[in-house]
């Protein structure tokens, strides 16, 4: 297990013209479902396909189409529920949310509210070196997806792209136990990679598999500590929704410049109207969008075309038993294993697939150490630039393997390996054919470095008697050998040989 140590929330606390005040902060992630069907028809979730062509007659509500359950999807949702310390119910019922959409062809959405397939879980969010915020989950229900209407394409005409109805959704709601825009990030980003980790949404943000909705309200300070577990939620402030947040500097943005309004208006004697609103990224301001309905005004009521879902214990537990390695436990084992700081331990675990390609490489090279920095360093460092990821990495693990392999053994200096990582990385090859063909082994003759030494000492006698006076000079002689020996010499033995001859 991590060394965490829990740290109750720090409250972000923002001056006004009356006082400091907080926030407080809750959230509900809509995560699309990894599956390769809908979640009550078989049509494609491909995206990017050609509009309303991944439509059954099902997701159009043709008269007489009955939704039948997608099992996979329910696997991944108990799935993702079990990787968040979650309560599984056994029993859990669909219901009908009736509203109008023009994307929405039933007129309803097919929804969780009354029994949801999950209920309490837990986050741990990890907020520096050691330190992790605990954010309590409420529940996950699953649900269908709308479709999406398109506004820019004609100046008289919306139009409508079915592809998306019926898709999949997990809506992870959290208690309001967010305390700040930052742990807002950092919740949004812990989530989806142990999302990622379980292989339940691949939480591409960009094309909508993750969005969230953000409740922000504010308090005096003390009153959510006070009341957090009360009903008393007047003390805690009108909240107000921001809708369909799906970049994590946005939602920081959004949620800065809502408090601030709601201070502003709270100061100036007004009341803050409880309402869904929308974040502008090109003004840097929440508008109002509607006013937030309740419960009550969706009119919900059990699905009257879906039995409860009833699921068996051994089913659950047979899930339980195949799910992966999670983050916070292969970051310790990194650390253990491998002796890897809190820092590089994150930052190989921060997705799946770069810390699978570091264990290959540290594997094949049988230095965990050497391997986590060659892969953060040179290989992260040069995707980076690139605008690569991983998956598209033109060294693979067993050629970078193979380079720290002949670091080790003495062959290449990490210099000469930088070069040999540059020619690997742009034309490919086995990096021990290569430091073999380009004649780039390293010099490990102590006779030919001592000549070397020699050659240099002899050509400079006034940095002799410097370097004999401040030892720390020496390290000038060490560099004219590297040079005249093409960087090939060892440097252990050239710093060894440089100091013995200066008598230092």
């Amino acid at each position: 297990m991590l060394d965490l140590t829990y740290e109750a929330p720090k409250p972000k606390t923002i001056a006004g013209a009356t006082g400091d005040w907080e926030l407080v902060i809750g959230m509900e992630i809509h995560a699309q479902i990894a599956s390769e069907a809908k979640l009550f028809s078989g049509a494609s979730t491909r995206f990017g396909a050609e509009p309303n062509s991944n439509v059954a007659l099902v997701d159009a509500a043709m008269p007489g189409m009955l939704p039948v359950i997608n099992e996979f999807c329910i696997e991944q949702a108990v799935r993702t529920g079990l990787g968040l310390r979650a309560q599984i119910n056994l029993v859990s019922a669909f219901d009908r949310k009736n509203y109008f959409y023009p994307d929405l062809p039933q007129g309803y959405q097919i929804s969780q509210l009354y029994h949801p397939l999950v209920g309490e879980g837990e986050v741990l969010v990890d907020m520096g070196a050691g330190i992790a915020r605990l954010v309590r989950i409420e529940r996950i229900h699953v649900e269908q997806d709308a479709g999406k209407s398109i506004h820019d394409m004609d100046p008289n005409m919306s139009f409508v792209d079915l592809n998306r109805t019926g898709v999949a959704l997990m809506e992870i709601v959290s208690r309001p136990d967010i305390r700040g825009p930052e742990e807002a990030a950092a919740y949004v980003g812990k989530l989806r990679q142990i999302l990622r980790y379980l292989g339940t949404c691949d939480g591409n943000m960009q094309n909508g598999n993750l969005r969230a909705d953000v409740n922000v309200s504010v308090c005096r300070p003390g009153d959510y500590e006070r009341y957090q577990d009360s009903q008393d939620f007047a003390h805690l402030g009108t909240r107000c929704e921001i809708k369909n947040m799906n970049s994590m500097r946005f939602i920081q943005a959004a949620i800065e410049y809502e408090a601030r309004r709601q201070i502003a208006i709270l100061e100036d004697g007004g009341k803050v109207v409880q309402e869904t609103r929308l974040f502008d990224p090109d003004k840097g301001e929440t508008r109002s969008m509607r006013s937030k309905e309740e419960a009550h005004d969706y009119r919900y009521f059990p699905c009257p075309d879906l039995l409860p879902l009833e699921i068996e214990q051994g089913w659950v537990d047979d899930i339980a038993a195949r799910l992966p390695e999670l983050p916070d436990a292969k970051k310790a084992r990194f650390m253990g294993d491998f002796g890897l700081s809190d820092y590089d331990a994150s930052v190989l675990t921060a997705d799946v697939a770069n810390a699978a390609f570091f264990e290959a490489v540290a594997a094949q090279a049988g230095d965990g150490k050497l391997a986590a920095n060659w892969v953060i360093n040179e290989l992260f460092g040069r995707l980076k630039k690139d605008g690569r990821e991983i998956g598209d990495s033109p060294v693979s693990a067993g050629q970078l393997a193979g380079i720290i392999r002949l670091i080790r053994a003495g062959d290449i200096s990490g210099k000469i390996a930088k070069d040999v990582f540059d020619i690997v990385y742009s034309e490919g090859g086995d990096p021990a054919q290569i430091v073999e063909a380009r004649g780039l082994k390293q010099v490990t003759d102590t006779g030919a470095i001592e000549a070397a030494v020699d050659e240099v000492i002899a050509a400079n006698p006034a940095q002799v008697e410097k370097a004999r006076a401040n030892p720390k000079l020496a390290g000038w002689f060490v560099g004219q050998v590297m040079k005249a020996t093409g960087g090939k010499a060892n440097p252990k033995a050239v710093n060894e040989i440089v100091t013995a001859k200066l008598g230092l």
